[in-house]
């Protein structure tokens, strides 16, 4: 296993890079792990309601720019830059994608089926409040797609590439250029956040953070 020196280090190397080297480009290889580890990230009840739409095409990057005020700088010099999508479809107890998960990815027999899915009904219905209210739905779809774009993050510094999460646009927008693009189908996809990764130009500022006495309580 890595030693914890090293993982720290990583989390000092990363920090939200605003621009990048534009000649530099990341490897296949190593971008393929960064999505790779987007991929095997946990999901509440693993149902992974997550799609990651990487945005080469430079003619989406250009119709993205003028609604994306928070990536003016990443999004024309990132070496790869990454849509996370979540989930507006298909995510209830009785949605075709839950559905699928269980017979198809996760291969369950039909009692755990059944017992999964009434745990899940509860989860919804009574425990988050999540049904009758789409967007409640959908915001729960993109705190699952946050822990991939965190751990993306984290492996992306750990092999020496920087990153950015980009979350400065103006939704509706953002969505419809992505739309127009192909990129998203607004019935079952919304944007949940973005991120650039690439390699930096400019020096990192010295990383600022509170106290851990500030930030963690212990209830013994």
């Amino acid at each position: 296993m890595i030693d914890k020196k090293t993982v720290l280090e990583a989390f000092h190397f990363r920090h939200a890079c605003k621009e990048f080297d534009p000649a530099k480009k990341i490897p296949a290889e190593d971008f393929d792990f960064i999505l790779e580890t987007g991929r095997l990230s946990p999901s509440s009840f693993g149902y992974e309601p997550w799609h990651f739409a990487v945005i080469q095409n430079q003619s989406v990057r250009e119709k993205l720019l003028p609604v994306t005020w928070g990536a003016q700088k990443q999004l024309p010099t990132s070496s790869h830059y990454v849509a996370i999508l979540a989930r507006k479809g298909g995510m209830r107890y009785d949605g075709e994608h839950v559905r699928h998960m269980m017979h198809d990815v996760l291969k369950l027999s039909p009692e755990r089926i059944e017992g999964r899915n009434a745990v899940y009904r509860k989860f919804q219905e009574s425990d988050f409040k999540l049904l009758g209210d789409e967007r409640a739905l959908f915001d729960w779809c993109c705190k699952q797609a946050y822990i991939a774009l965190g751990n993306m993050m984290t492996a992306a510094a750990m092999i020496g590439i920087d990153s950015c999460p980009v979350e400065g646009y103006d939704q509706a927008d953002a969505e419809a250029a992505l739309t127009e693009c192909g990129v998203l189908d607004p019935k079952e996809w919304g944007l949940a956040v973005m991120v650039a990764f690439g390699y930096r130009v400019n020096p990192q500022s010295i990383k600022v953070r509170q106290d851990s006495s500030d930030v963690v309580t212990w209830f013994a």
